[in-house]
């Protein structure tokens, strides 16, 4: 079975490809440490399974999945990320991912998510499944969940306007209506709020 691993931490990248390469079944034909050579290198060397961290330079993980989607269905994606909230899963789901575990499970659980995972099961960590069953869904709109990704970012009403071609007046607005979609205090709490819940990345 042939793996593609996406994870920017050279050390932690080293160590699943020793764990994942132990096991007779199994090879890592390409590993990377950006987001986006994901789909490059997978339609290179056509992996059976993705294993994709998060948090990952040039594009988040989330992102490179649904690409990958896009462009190699076959691939089957595998999260693995310390990301462990409700609407962080919804986001993966969303993407059209076939797993979704925690950094901090046993090794044996990755492995054998990945066979799980390549034979057409979807894997999910089952408390964080149950977390996201009971919590309320992002009330935000796309448009209002990217202003606010970019405010998180440190970018100022005027920047958010200019890249997303809208009036300073327009995104104004969008950060009112965030503030009190989210029942916040202010900005920074709604940035708080959502990226407790999971619903930015």
């Amino acid at each position: 079975m042939k793996l593609l691993l996406a994870e920017d931490v050279t050390m932690l990248r080293a160590a699943l490809i020793s764990l994942l390469e132990f096991e007779e079944d199994l090879a890592v034909v390409a590993d990377v440490e950006r987001g986006d050579e994901i789909v490059a290198e997978a339609i290179r060397t056509r992996p059976d399974v993705a294993v994709i961290d998060i948090d990952l330079p040039g594009m988040d993980g989330l992102t490179a999945a649904a690409d990958l989607h896009e462009k190699l269905p076959q691939c089957r994606t595998l999260i693995l990320t310390s990301l462990g909230r409700p609407g962080t899963l919804r986001r993966a789901l969303a993407a059209h991912v076939s797993g979704f575990i925690l950094k901090d499970a046993p090794p044996a659980s990755l492995v054998a998510a990945v066979r799980n995972v390549a034979s057409g099961r979807r894997v999910i960590d089952p408390q964080l499944a149950m977390a996201t069953w009971e919590s309320p869904e992002n009330p935000l709109s796309r448009r209002e969940t990217e202003i606010l990704r970019m405010a998180a970012e440190g970018a100022d009403p005027s920047d958010i306007a200019a890249h997303l071609y809208l009036s300073l007046g327009t995104v104004r607005n969008y950060l009112t209506s965030i503030v009190m979609k989210l029942n916040a205090r202010n900005r920074v709490d709604a940035i708080r709020i959502a990226s407790e819940a999971g619903w930015i990345p």
